[in-house]
């Protein structure tokens, strides 16, 4: 017969079960002794009559060993004497006394700047070796900072999976690495738990243009640097300093002359920037000098910038009688273009106005008189030459020349009077000429 016992984890002495023996003989032979294996710990402690208690030896561990099959083999005094065995099983129950345990120590993270938010940076795994709801993990940040920043605005943690995520994508120029804790929980009662350091690393990308701290950049204030014009090949001049927020082979700088007045005049140095002349300054080369010169990364793709050198060839500036913008051509060609166009669009509107107003007053001088002295002149032009009616009966000789008045305020009128242009011919009273005005 077999029995089953459930206890839950117990110090040493804890009684777990009650054992009785019967014996139908009488006397000595019915006196029962019992043992049980010695490999089990546990033992059978006498007590009253034939009852026997099974008692631990030893700490009880179910994440050791949950099941216990334990023989106790009961032998009586008789002679010869007769045993009998029977088996118990004993089952361990749980108890939530073990906290998870993350696999590694502390666990590294890496990811390249500009990442999209939601990718997955890496996961932490803990084991809880107890039972069921005491052996279910769940996961969470610690709160904390980072740059200042609530820790969860930056990563997040999958509470069943423990896979990391980004919760915003990062840069490497404000911040390169930080580092976050993770808690592992468990489920039972009272729940425990665990942390673990999580250390994340951003990677660098190519994503800043060399910034040139010298001379200043175009658009900036301007600046002229002086060369003897006893300067030797090989003299140092100038120098351009730049610097780069990338790092690695992102942040390895090349300088190289893009343009520049005379070619074969200067030189500059393609990793320290250093311009210097390759050969002797001689009396035909100009005395300005504009070098323009681009920076360039090492990066893939690389990323560049431009700035503008301007030199002046002279041992003293009191030899230029007056030093103007080296510039002034190539900044303001646009401004020039446009100030010449505004200046011939303002001068031609000009001149067309001019030649309106002259012709509206040509025009009015040609205009006859219509209204003078009280009365409406005729122009000749509205008359026959060398023809008047007179009553509709006959003509004018062709020596005499009109002219015709009519009387204000009318379209239609008749002849006020009619003089002669000629001097040496007597005026001729004659009943006033009608003459239809059309």
């Amino acid at each position: 017969i077999t029995f089953f016992i459930l206890v839950f984890n117990v110090s040493p002495g804890t009684e777990v079960g009650i054992i009785n023996v019967q014996d139908r003989d009488s006397e000595t032979n019915k006196q029962v002794r019992c043992s049980i294996q010695q490999n089990a710990p546990f033992k059978l402690v006498p007590s009253i009559k034939n009852y026997y208690s099974l008692v631990t030896t030893g700490q009880l561990d179910r994440e050791l060993l949950s099941d216990y099959n334990i023989t106790i083999t009961a032998t009586d005094e008789g002679s010869p004497p007769l045993s009998s065995s029977k088996t118990v099983q004993l089952s361990v129950a749980d108890i939530n006394d073990n906290p998870p345990v993350f696999e590694e120590q502390s666990y590294s993270a890496y990811v390249t700047e500009n990442n999209k938010p939601g990718s997955t940076l890496c996961s932490v795994t803990a084991r809880d070796p107890d039972w069921r709801q005491n052996g279910t993990v769940i996961y969470s940040l610690l709160a904390g900072e980072v740059n200042g920043a609530p820790v969860s605005s930056y990563l997040s943690v999958n509470g069943d999976t423990g896979v990391i995520h980004a919760v915003r994508s990062f840069d490497y120029e404000q911040f390169r690495s930080f580092k976050v804790h993770v808690m592992a929980r468990d489920n039972g009662s009272p729940p425990l738990s665990s942390n673990v350091t999580v250390s994340v690393f951003i990677s660098d990308v190519n994503d800043n243009s060399p910034q040139i701290l010298y001379p200043s950049p175009e658009g900036n204030s301007f600046m002229t640097e002086l060369v003897p014009k006893a300067a030797h090949g090989g003299s140092l001049v100038s120098k351009v300093i730049a610097v780069d927020a990338d790092s690695g082979q992102n942040a390895w700088l090349s300088y190289h002359i893009v343009k520049s007045t005379d070619p074969g005049l200067f030189t500059i140095g393609l990793h320290s920037g250093e311009i210097r002349t390759q050969r002797d300054i001689s009396e035909s080369d100009s005395m300005k000098q504009n070098l323009i010169v681009s920076v360039k990364d090492n990066g893939q793709p690389s990323l560049s910038a431009t700035c503008s050198m301007y030199l002046l060839i002279s041992d003293n500036l009191a030899e230029v009688p007056e030093l103007k913008d080296i510039s002034y051509d190539e900044k303001n060609s646009k401004l020039t273009s446009y100030l010449i166009i505004a200046l011939v669009s303002v001068s031609t509107f000009f001149l067309t106005f001019i030649i309106i107003i002259l012709g509206v007053r040509f025009c009015r001088r040609r205009k006859p008189r219509l209204l003078f002295d009280g009365a409406v002149a005729i122009p000749s032009a509205y008359l026959p030459p060398n023809y008047a009616d007179v009553d509709g009966t006959g003509t004018l000789r062709s020596a005499y020349n009109y002219d015709a008045y009519l009387t204000t305020g009318s379209r239609t009128s008749d002849f006020k009077f009619v003089t002669s242009y000629n001097d040496n011919t007597l005026p001729i009273s004659t009943p006033p000429f009608s003459v239809p005005w059309c």
